[in-house]
């Protein structure tokens, strides 16, 4: 479904440890918005809702819920650092275009 590099991974666990409660993982998802009309999203959860597909990278939990399951299917997520500054960057080979800004998606 959805696949995590290795620098993914590490900032995605550093987060999870810069908590200040516990987590049940990391959300992933996809939400209307940006210029292209959709946009990734992500976010710590505190819990796990009961329709949520969990996915288990090495002990590190990434929850997808219904409505993202589609759109995540081969997306490939990487952490950048450069000159611009460092993010998370989805490279989904079933978008059918994006915005100048890359951070959303059609």
């Amino acid at each position: 479904m959805l696949e995590l590099t290795e620098s993914a991974r590490t900032a995605m666990q550093t987060a999870i440890a810069g908590a200040d409660r516990p987590v049940a993982g990391l959300r992933i998802m996809v939400e209307s918005g940006g210029c292209a009309g959709l946009r990734y999203g992500m976010a710590l959860e505190l819990a796990v809702e009961p329709d949520d597909a969990t996915l288990d990278f090495d002990g590190l939990t990434v929850l997808i819920d219904p409505d993202s399951r589609g759109y995540l299917e081969g997306v490939t997520v990487d952490f950048v650092s450069d000159l611009e500054g460092a993010g998370f960057v989805f490279d989904n080979p079933n978008a059918r275009g994006g915005c100048g800004c890359g951070k959303s998606f059609c």
